[in-house]
Parts: structure tokens; C-alpha cells; sequence
């Protein structure tokens, strides 16, 4: 399993707002230079990001994102879902639509438990870290918050 930039990205660009914004909307810019993200990049992640229920823009002076659920209750599991990912290991335990084909050795393969576990506990995993969480340990590895 390897999961896509876009999933990174996002993942990133969520806890930037949560862990930099004071109650005010954090400029993409802003979130571009502390993340390490190409800004053209993060503004087509944003883009998609405003059709998902984790933030909303405000324009103006001063505009820019926020969050519009509390970062405890935003999963890295949820983001990883809004950009069409799956945890699965291997394709052949892939319950998605796009599967290739089936595997001929299904019935017999013994070998295709252990991976549908082993993705089944990378999701459950994922479901339980928050941004919340992701935040705290920022705050434990005394990443610099943002100066107003």
C-alpha cells in the first residue's frame, strides 16, 4: 500500500488549519510555505476539499480556511476515503469496483487473510487518529506555531 500525494497533502493541509488558525482563516499561502507544498498544487487540493464537509473558504481581506468540524472529530481515515483511496494490501482482497480481475487462486489461497487483516487494521488504525491527535504532536515536538 502506498498512498497517494494528494492523500499526504491533504492530511497536511488539515492540520495546518487546525493547528495555526486562532479562530481566524489561514491563507493558503501561508500553508504552502510551512507544509512544504507547491501553492498551485494545495490550490487544487483545496479546491476538492471545499466539496468534502472538512472546510470552507471566507474571501476578503483576511480570508482564507477553516475548518468546519472540530479537528477531534476529523479522521485521517476520512480523508484518506475523500480522495478514493483504499488501505487494501494487494489487489486481490480490493473490494473496490476497479479491480482488475479476480484472482484465480481465491478459493484456495491462504496467504489472502493475512492481507485482508493486516488492511482491515491499517483502516481501523487510520480511523482512529484524529487531527486533534495529529495537533498534540506537534505540540509535543514543539513544531512552530504560527505567530500572530
Amino acid at each position: 500500500m502506498k498512498l497517494t500525494t494528494m492523500s499526504r497533502y491533504r492530511t497536511r493541509a488539515i492540520f495546518d488549519i487546525a493547528y495555526h488558525s486562532t479562530g481566524l482563516p489561514v491563507q493558503v499561502k501561508d500553508i504552502a510555505e510551512r507544509q512544504q507544498i507547491p501553492i498551485k498544487y494545495l490550490e487544487k487540493i483545496f479546491h476538492k476539499l471545499k466539496q468534502t464537509d472538512f472546510i470552507k473558504s471566507e474571501r476578503g481581506p483576511g480570508g482564507g480556511y477553516v475548518l468546519t468540524k472540530d479537528p477531534g472529530k476529523i479522521m485521517v481515515g476520512d480523508i484518506i476515503k475523500a480522495v478514493k483511496e483504499h488501505t487494501d494490501l494487494v489487489a486481490c482482497v480490493c473490494d473496490s469496483a476497479d479491480k482488475a480481475k479476480p484472482c484465480v487462486r481465491e478459493d484456495q489461497c491462504v496467504t489472502r487473510s493475512v492481507w485482508r487483516e493486516a488492511a482491515r487494521q491499517i483502516t481501523e488504525y487510520f480511523n482512529s487518529v484524529t487531527i486533534a491527535d495529529l495537533c498534540e504532536d506537534a505540540r509535543r515536538k514543539n513544531v512552530k506555531m504560527l505567530e500572530n
